[in-house]
């Protein structure tokens, strides 16, 4: 299953630090909380599983963060975080 789940490369502007993991799903959460924008997608891999793809800006002049995740197994998975390309 690709994945592109890399927190670690994106600075968390409140701290100035990498998001960590567990900093990645807290703002997942909040984003989701706040009712942010979610759009569904189709995903290739698995086929025919839905994904959500959120896009953020981190601050006013930072660039966009993508995340993606989708359900499975009973849980939420971590597909994408990482800078907008």
């Amino acid at each position: 299953m690709p994945s592109d789940w890399r927190p670690n490369t994106v600075t968390n502007p409140k701290s100035g630090f990498s998001f960590s993991e567990a900093g990645a799903w807290e703002l997942i959460a909040q984003l989701l909380e706040q009712g942010h924008p979610i759009k569904a997608i189709e995903l290739d891999n698995p086929p025919g599983v839905t994904g959500y793809v959120m896009k953020h800006q981190l601050g006013d002049d930072e660039r966009f963060l993508y995340i993606k995740i989708h359900f499975g197994n009973g849980k939420i998975i971590g597909r994408s975080f990482h800078y907008d390309y």
